[in-house]
């Protein structure tokens, strides 16, 4: 039987200068060192840094659904 959960909510920003997935696995796998539980991610805002006419880094902002212990 599964019991009922609460969930938190919180907004990060993961870089990278290779592509917007590894940004996405980078910001979670980071925000995994001290939050916990983590269940969902949403990509919420694609973004970019330019350099000289080409791509520098890739910014992807990414909200984080994580259940709450009791």
């Amino acid at each position: 039987m599964t019991k009922d959960q609460t969930y938190g909510v919180s907004e990060i920003v993961g870089t990278s200068q290779t592509s917007i997935d590894d940004a996405i696995r980078q910001a979670i796998a980071k925000a995994s060192e001290n939050r916990r539980q983590i269940r969902w991610f949403e990509v919420i805002e694609t973004r970019g840094h330019v350099e000289d006419g080409k791509v520098a880094h890739f910014q992807v902002a990414v909200k984080l659904g994580y259940a709450l212990e009791d």
